[in-house]
């Protein structure tokens, strides 16, 4: 079995969105966690997941490094 990539995510403001993304000719959301301020989310890419997007403020910790995104402007 092929070991896949996993990624750490935590939140650092309440609202955090992962959105999980299909593999494939069509990229679509196949799954949607909205985390609080302090929770983390371990994700993994999968055969049928090719990318995560995450919407707000959070640290994301990969094998490459860390990197922490920003909250949406208002």
């Amino acid at each position: 079995m092929k070991q896949s990539e996993y990624v750490v995510i935590k939140a650092i403001e309440d609202g955090v969105n992962v959105i999980g993304l299909t593999r494939g000719a069509d990229t679509r959301f196949h799954h949607s966690e909205k985390l609080d301020k302090g929770e983390v989310m371990v994700a993994q890419f999968t055969e049928h997941t090719s990318a995560i997007k995450i919407r707000g403020k959070a640290n994301i910790i990969t094998s490459f490094g860390e990197v922490e995104s920003e909250a949406k402007e208002k």
